[in-house]
């Protein structure tokens, strides 16, 4: 199928999910977990499968091994860099502490000799210090040594930094691409999903999923992945160095090791928790914000403003709760790593000094070593602080991996093809339907609509109206029994075949932002300027389009005040004409004008139904007295069918309905 038919018929799934199915009462099934707005909020639990969600998240990564091996190789270099500084910029301190004593040191003498003089005097623990020393005595100073070391170590943290830029762009790059990548799956899940899937969760929820929820996970990407591994090669380092410097000052570091991972362990899997509950509920808020814009009039008309505020008000403050109990929970992390940092500090500092006093430690390695304890503890604080990123990052991305191992609609199997033109004869064949097994919603429905009849379908709310044509496009699945189009069964071709020869005017208006023009031209996007125009004379839009001051240019949006919602209709039945259907579906399409509007509509409608089977559900009984067939439905069967006329005559449930309307004037 074309372009065209395949822009159609994502853009009739979604709209189908937003405004088609309006579930009645009967029909509406709540989302699992989701309570009434205004009841209590659901209970959350914690993200069930950590690992694997971690796995399949950095995932996302990998077809980009060589960028990412490029990242490990930017960052190991950085590391190594950062590692060996202390140690060289520990080879400065002793430059300048070895000079500063020399010159103190009476000239003509060697080292050695005054080691002995002091071992000789009982001043040992002096001498074992001095003898520890590159010192000449009555030498200053070596301010060429030191000149060199100090240029040698800005050199290296100056390259460390540049490895580190580095493997930032080139992070930053793969992981928006990857990141990217994931949103155009969401979006083609979205577009996959059955209309079902839509019926049982919120849009706030779904839309926090898209957004909310993916840029979290862009964040753990980002700065989660690139600071662990930086931390992790951080630790190794300065294991090793600290090794190399002393190994029993080193064992004195280690001991923070324990006490950091039994904090990291205690409090990430309680924020994990805290983390899954504030993103469970910010999809709540955007589920209860939607709400209130979407049915802002009915709220105003009503005076539920109060209601809707309160509502707003008590899932604001769930949102706060869990907000500001999972950034308790892990603010606690850096202030308790801090306070083990300072107490392994403590330890090695005092060590450190009885080492140099002895004469076992130069001044430059001790000095080196309390950088190494500072870097040591520092990175095992980041990683504790990335893992609450982590954790915030799986919850997120456990959201949005549901979303998308959701079951789809079931694949088409193709095995027949309309023909070249077809004529729009549909056959209801014992159908029957039901969105829970339990509860029957429609039950051996049978009719024939025959090419160019105009079908009216009516009935009390929950009688299955909406469900019938929705079962025709296929949005639905049947339970039992089939459809036919043109004596071929829709189940045969493709969705996008079926909808391709169908046009749809919805009782709510669906206009994207754009002009009036390219609002006409979404009904078939081949089609020439002059045939948009032919089509917008013909259902009476050319007539008030003239009149704007931008004409057919006119930028469509909710700030334009200039278009009334009776012509936001009858674009809408301009950009059903153009389209050129086969099969005809109005949905309450004139519930939502005024009068003096609605005849205008009903003259572009009939224009629009000519030649066409036309299915058209409406409570305004005078809106389809023309109607070839009246289907009346109740509880998901047709009680009664025929013209206006003729039911009329049968005193059932039309003439009901009708009097209802008309205070029993019945023709």
């Amino acid at each position: 199928m074309s372009e065209r038919a395949d822009k159609r018929d994502a853009a009739q799934t979604k709209a189908a999910a937003s405004h088609v199915h309006e579930p009645d009462d009967e029909d509406f099934m709540p989302a699992p977990g989701d309570g009434d707005m205004f009841g209590d909020a659901p209970a959350v639990t914690k993200a069930q499968h950590f690992w694997p969600s971690v796995r399949r998240l950095f995932g996302l990564l990998a077809p980009h091994k060589l960028p990412l091996v490029l990242v490990l190789l930017f960052v190991t270099c950085s590391v190594v860099l950062n590692v060996w500084a202390p140690k060289v910029l520990g080879q400065a301190m002793d430059t300048i502490f070895n000079g500063v004593v020399g010159s103190q040191l009476p000239q003509g003498v060697s080292r050695d000799q005054l080691v002995e003089q002091m071992r000789a005097q009982g001043d040992t623990q002096m001498a074992d210090m001095l003898a520890n020393m590159d010192v000449v005595p009555g030498m200053g100073i070596d301010f060429t040594r030191l000149g060199v070391i100090i240029v040698i170590v800005l050199g290296m943290y100056v390259i460390s930094s540049a490895f580190m830029w580095a493997q930032g762009e080139v992070l930053n790059r793969i992981t928006m691409q990857a990141v990217s990548k994931l949103r155009s799956q969401v979006e083609d899940k979205l577009n996959a999903l059955p209309l079902s899937y839509f019926d049982t969760r919120k849009r706030g929820d779904l839309l926090s999923r898209v957004t909310n929820d993916v840029d979290n996970v862009q964040n753990a990407l980002q700065q989660a992945f690139a600071q662990l591994v930086q931390s992790a090669l951080s630790v190794i380092g300065v294991t090793v160095m600290m090794f190399v410097v002393s190994w029993q000052l080193a064992l004195v570091a280690l001991l923070a090791l324990p006490l950091a991972a039994v904090i990291t362990g205690v409090i990430g899997v309680r924020s994990q928790k805290l983390f899954a509950a504030q993103w469970k509920e910010t999809g709540q808020l955007n589920g209860t914000i939607e709400e209130s814009f979407s049915g802002h009039d009915l709220v105003t008309i009503f005076g539920r403003s109060d209601r809707m505020e309160q509502a707003f008000t008590e899932q604001n403050g769930r949102l706060y709760q869990a907000s500001a109990g999972a950034q308790f929970v892990s603010g606690m992390i850096m202030p308790v790593m801090q306070f083990v940092s300072y107490l392994s500090y403590v330890g090695i500092a005092v060590l450190g000094g009885l080492k140099v006093a002895s004469g076992t430690m130069t001044l430059g390695d001790a000095t080196a070593f309390i950088q190494y304890s500072r870097e040591f503890t520092q990175p095992l604080a980041q990683m504790s602080g990335m893992a609450n990123m982590l954790q915030s990052g799986v919850a997120s991305a456990e959201r949005i991996f549901e979303l998308l191992d959701a079951d789809e609609q079931d694949p088409d199997t193709v095995t027949e093809e309309l023909p070249e033109h077809p004529t729009g004869r549909v056959t209801f064949d014992d159908v029957s339907f039901s969105y829970d097994p339990d509860e029957p919603l429609i039950e051996h429905l049978s009719f024939e609509a025959q090419p160019g009849q105009t079908i009216a379908i009516v009935g009390p709310t929950g009688a299955g109206k909406t469900t019938l044509v929705n079962l025709l496009m296929r949005f639905y699945e049947l339970t039992s029994g089939r459809i036919l189009l043109d004596g071929v069964d829709i189940t045969d071709i493709s969705r996008a075949d079926l909808r391709s020869q169908t046009g749809m005017v919805l009782q709510d208006t669906w206009l994207f932002k754009g002009s009036i023009l390219e609002n006409i031209r979404y009904g078939r996007l081949d089609a020439t300027d002059d045939e948009v125009v032919a089509a917008a004379q013909a259902t009476f839009v050319d007539r008030f389009v003239r009149q704007l001051p931008e004409g057919y240019d006119t930028v469509i949006d909710e700030e334009n005040g200039s278009i009334s919602a009776g012509e936001r209709q009858l674009i809408t039945i301009a950009r059903a004409f153009l389209a050129r259907p086969t099969l005809l579906i109005l949905d309450e399409a004139t519930s939502a004008v005024d009068t003096r509007t609605e005849a205008l509509v009903q003259h572009a409608m009939a224009a629009l139904r000519t030649d066409r089977t036309s299915f058209v559900i409406a409570h305004r009984l005078s809106t389809i007295r023309d109607a070839d067939t009246i289907l009346v439905m109740e509880h998901g069967s047709i009680v009664e069918q025929g013209s206006h006329d003729e039911l009329l005559e049968q005193h059932g449930a039309y003439r009901r309905l009708y009097e209802s309307q008309f205070s029993g004037a019945a023709e």
